[in-house]
């Protein structure tokens, strides 16, 4: 007798878009445009998830006008976001539906009304 673990059919469409979501910022516009018309809930998952990491990535360089501290900041900041998009798209090519570390939770809150 096979027993499934919480695990969710992902179709492939809503899996291409997750993953083209996370691949540089014109890719989160496709995705999002691609998105509009299928509706799909996995892929609008991510789409937040991947505009939340962008956002952050802008507010990072913002703070990385400041000299010195707002320099240290950034390149810090940099890895951590690094970091945040690798398991943003390991978890779309592996079609879980998580959080990014740290922010996500917030990402969530922040991007519900896309």
């Amino acid at each position: 007798m096979e027993t499934t673990e919480n695990k969710t059919t992902v179709g492939s469409d809503g899996k291409n878009i997750a993953i083209i979501a996370y691949i540089t910022l014109i890719g989160l516009i496709i995705a999002f445009v691609m998105n509009n018309d299928k509706k799909n809930d996995f892929a609008k998952y991510h789409i937040m998830q991947s505009l939340g990491l962008a956002v952050t990535g802008l507010a990072l360089g913002i703070v990385g006008l400041i000299p010195i501290l707002g320099w240290i900041i950034n390149v810090l900041g940099i890895f951590v976001l690094l970091y945040m998009w690798v398991i943003g798209l390991m978890n779309a090519i592996n079609g879980k539906e998580k959080e990014v570390p740290f922010l996500g939770k917030n990402f969530k809150i922040w991007f519900k009304n896309i």
